[in-house]
């Protein structure tokens, strides 16, 4: 089985191939779409698409590494990280190798 990346010029092709606008407007629409989740999730927002998943901002505190090569003990500082679940709907999808019919 190869592995293959979707890309923002596929979702603008599907798009296109889908919904008839031009391949301008497509990108534009993805391109926004894109935008519009990207800056709720940079504000701290928690974002939902239904029977897709959910994207959540978590804090992580500062915590002890290790190096695995030396064992040295290294601080990690805190930070911020996005985290995605899964709906429901999307798992039991994977899970039958089924994908959602539109």
């Amino acid at each position: 089985m190869g592995a293959r990346t979707l890309t923002r010029v596929d979702l603008c092709e599907a798009v296109y191939q889908k919904v008839g606008l031009s391949r301008t407007e497509s990108a534009d629409l993805v391109e926004m779409v894109l935008d519009t989740i990207c800056s709720e999730i940079v504000k701290g927002e928690s974002v939902k698409l239904s029977s897709f998943g959910s994207f959540h901002v978590r804090s992580k505190r500062e915590r002890i590494g290790r190096n695995p090569k030396t064992g040295e003990e290294i601080p990690i500082t805190p930070r911020r990280v996005v985290v995605f679940k899964s709906s429901n709907i999307l798992k039991q999808a994977v899970l039958k190798g089924n994908r959602k019919q539109s």
